[in-house]
């Protein structure tokens, strides 16, 4: 998406942080995403190392379904010396909502047009980027399982029509927010009567009053045209990203939201859940309501622009009450 939401890949910070996720979070799993495919496997090997099931998602927005094709066949190669080493811990995830993050399912060369297409929201009804999709993970599921030989799966949109016969997992990033709440878990049955494990491979809340409300989850709130200022070089060191209004900072709200959710998906029978996410350092921290640009964060931590926490003094970050509530809800 023209930014590297890590600028910094420090492997002793990563692999501090996967310790902190496995022993203080309680985690047995984590899913690992990004673009470079040398980080995924630092990464990855370390979290296997540490007895952690690694859900691993290379990611390659907005590209064509021929260079995405080639790049997950590329990634799958590399990650298929770790499935060795760990069988049935590596799950490799061939994509993550496709039909808005990679061209030619529905007309648009980037997540914006394809979004602002006039025709976007018709298709989706109609399901017409079902047949597209499906026909791509036929192929990536083909030149996965070529070269990798651990369980495959695909991280969906809850209204991705998925032929889930190509998988070894069901797979849904799925949000509980004000619009679905009520139905939330309504709309997962048709994914549990396929009699597979139904993994929710994404969901979260954001830190404001009203996150949980707004139909967007609280996406949207940082004032893009600084953002974009922020990144000229030079002239952007006098910019300084801001929210695009008055919030208010909540942790408890994200906190319940989150443990509930957990609470639903549990006695629902899920086979898992990933909480999104765990550390967002783009997204700093301020005293000042309109510069908390973790306010916007799904992270279970807050980061620092500038020294260190208190909780782990060799971390750039300070757990929220979502963390806590999260460690507390795994530790039972």
């Amino acid at each position: 998406m023209g930014v590297n939401w890590r600028p910094t890949f420090d492997p002793k910070v990563v692999h501090r942080e996967l310790e902190i996720i496995k022993n203080d979070l309680h985690c047995n799993a984590v899913r690992i995403c990004g673009l470079d495919i040398g980080r995924l496997m630092t990464a990855t090997a370390d979290a296997l190392g540490l007895g952690l099931e690694v859900w691993l998602s290379p990611e390659l927005w907005n590209k064509s379904q021929k260079e995405t094709l080639e790049y997950i066949r590329k990634a799958a190669t590399a990650a298929e010396q770790l499935s060795r080493q760990a069988p049935e811990r590596l799950v490799f995830v061939v994509g993550s909502e496709l039909t808005l993050f990679m061209q030619g399912i529905v007309p648009g060369r980037s997540l914006m047009a394809r979004m602002k297409n006039p025709s976007f929201w018709q298709d989706v009804k109609t399901g017409t980027h079902n047949a597209p999709l499906n026909a791509f993970l036929e192929k990536a599921n083909e030149a996965v399982r070529g070269v990798f030989s651990g369980p495959v799966t695909y991280a969906s949109l809850v209204w991705e029509a998925v032929d889930w016969s190509l998988f070894d997992f069901v797979g849904v990033d799925h949000y509980r927010d004000a619009r679905i709440k009520d139905r939330y878990l309504d709309m997962l049955e048709p994914l549990f009567a396929l009699g597979k494990p139904v993994v929710i491979t994404e969901f979260g809340m954001r830190a404001y009053q009203g996150a949980e409300s707004s139909g967007t989850l609280g996406f949207g709130v940082i004032d893009g045209r600084t953002l974009v200022l922020h990144q000229i070089p030079v002239l952007g060191r006098f910019v300084k990203p801001r929210l695009n209004g008055d919030y208010v900072r909540d942790e408890a709200l994200q906190a319940r939201e989150i443990t509930e959710t957990l609470g639903l998906l549990d006695a629902a029978g899920a086979g898992g859940a990933f909480v999104s996410s765990f550390v967002d350092y783009l997204a700093t921290f301020s005293n000042d309501p309109i510069y908390d640009l973790d306010m916007s964060a799904l992270s279970l931590v807050k980061t620092y622009a500038k020294g260190r926490g208190t909780t782990y003094p060799d971390m750039a970050w300070e757990p929220k009450e979502s963390f806590k509530a999260v460690a507390d809800y795994y530790a039972k």
